[in-house]
């Protein structure tokens, strides 16, 4: 029997719907809109796509946009005067930069000089640091996405085997914390582990986070397990492809999220709900969620 596919697309609606109503609510309590300002520099094709869609999802959600779209040419000491000026902005309460920055920029100098209240990417160094410790932070968006995803089957993750491949700042680490924080056991991986095989098919949650296509088989899935492709690459042929070979991990798998219409649609989603939690913090209102996520 073949996987049952985690779709994408309608968790990524129901997230949207919660962040509307609560961009509603806080409107009806006389609150500021949420804003979410994009940093955007130079013109990288990619980027100009999802900052798009960014504008997009703000739209439907009832939240403010702000995109400010410099040049190649701008410099380090322009973008983070750029930055200072929507960190001192009260209307402003969400702040992204859209990465990949120019060469000549150092991206971690930027991400630093983010206030930790208006980082709705969660990539800050406080943000990170009190994931790890479990204090209050935002988390980063997509392996809070993950995380939405695999609930969404039911699984009760205390106890089970989780495998993370994948190490990164952004989804990597974070994911394995938070499947940690949900009591499950978690074992990270990289494309250098040795005996990844083995170690994945004793995963009741394999999250493939490598950025490698195809890179999980298979052969290397536990029947019946959960699994969650975060991966993006694109062919030669110009179509997406996942870091899971999909083809023949859903004949194993339990659960299974496609690339295209999986976990970048949920990603997305979670930008829009921390934006609104970051408003409603500035304005000292309670939407009775974790600040964790």
């Amino acid at each position: 029997m073949s996987a049952a596919i985690i779709d994408g697309k309608i968790l990524a609606a129901q997230v949207k719907q919660e962040a509307a109503a609560a961009v509603r609510a806080l409107q009806q309590w006389g609150k500021a809109t949420p804003c979410l300002a994009v940093l955007l520099v130079g013109e990288d094709p990619a980027s100009q796509v999802y900052v798009r869609g960014k504008e997009s999802d703000c739209a439907a959600c009832g939240i403010e946009s702000r995109v400010c779209r410099l040049p190649e040419t701008t410099t380090q000491a322009e973008l983070l005067d750029r930055l200072a000026a929507l960190a001192a902005d009260p209307a402003v309460h969400g702040i992204l930069v859209q990465l990949p920055l120019p060469r000549h920029i150092d991206p971690a100098a930027v991400i630093a000089a983010i206030p930790p209240e208006k980082d709705v990417d969660g990539f800050t160094p406080v943000n990170a640091g009190n994931l790890l410790t479990g204090g209050s932070c935002f988390v980063p968006c997509t392996p809070a996405g993950c995380l939405r995803m695999i609930r969404s089957t039911g699984l009760d993750l205390a106890g089970k085997q989780a495998v993370v491949v994948g190490r990164s700042n952004i989804v990597g680490k974070p994911a394995a914390l938070l499947l940690l924080q949900q009591n499950a056991t978690v074992t990270v991986c990289h494309s250098r582990t040795q005996g990844l095989a083995e170690i994945c098919r004793r995963a009741d949650v394999l999250v493939a986070a490598v950025g490698k296509a195809g890179f999980i088989t298979g052969d290397m899935i536990k029947p019946g397990a959960v699994v969650i492709d975060v991966g993006i690459n694109r062919g030669a042929d110009g179509k997406l492809r996942g870091d899971v070979d999909f083809a023949s991990a859903r004949e194993v798998a339990g659960f299974i999220t496609p690339v295209p219409g999986g976990v970048g649609l949920m990603t997305r989603a979670m930008l829009m709900w921390n934006t609104v939690l970051a408003a409603a913090r500035q304005s000292g209102v309670d939407l009775g969620v974790s600040r964790k996520g």
